[in-house]
């Protein structure tokens, strides 16, 4: 056997920079449009912080870091950088749905779905993940994030254990000015 082949990283890098370019209507190089949905949370892009003392924050502290990844097709939230608590959550959008996936301290990582979402408030349902048994093991299962306005966010997240509601977690963030 006498011929050439492509070693399987270079091969791997070609295909994922060519296949976005195969869909009709595309510019290549370029990610499709986001829904009105998801560019709620490509506008995230920043730093949030804490609008008032919590159980786990004090106003004014760093909760949350957002930045747009992949050509803009995915928003990388990372929860309480830089602490032993650092959590990363990415968004997606599929379809018209929204989706999250949550890299969590549980060492898990649950998947959520906000189906179809309109207006300002997104009620996502778990929807599969890697390294859980859902009716066993501990997971974030439920969130819902309401957009305030375009420098407010509140969201909720609740843990199941054993099939029960165990911590229940409130956020309410602003983004940090310049």
């Amino acid at each position: 056997m006498n011929h050439k082949t492509t070693p399987l990283p270079l091969a791997m890098l070609l295909l994922c920079g060519t296949a976005g370019t195969a869909v009709a209507g595309e510019t290549p190089g370029t990610a499709p449009a986001a829904t009105p949905a998801f560019q709620k949370f490509q506008a995230l892009a920043g730093d949030w912080i804490a609008a008032e003392d919590g159980p786990m924050t004090k106003k004014g502290d760093l909760v949350a870091r957002y930045a747009l990844t992949a050509g803009g097709s995915a928003v990388v939230e990372t929860l309480f950088p830089g602490s032993e608590h650092e959590m990363v959550t990415v968004y997606t959008a599929e379809g018209q749905d929204v989706v999250l996936t949550h890299f969590c301290l549980n060492a898990n990582a649950p998947r959520m779905r906000a189906k179809s979402p309109l207006g300002a408030h997104f009620d996502f349902a778990y929807d599969g993940g890697s390294n859980i048994e859902p009716a066993h093991d501990k997971h974030m299962h439920s969130a819902w994030i309401e957009f305030v306005g375009k420098d407010e966010l509140k969201s909720q997240w609740t843990e199941l254990e054993h099939g029960q509601t165990g911590m229940v977690v409130a956020m309410h963030t602003v983004r940090k000015s310049s």
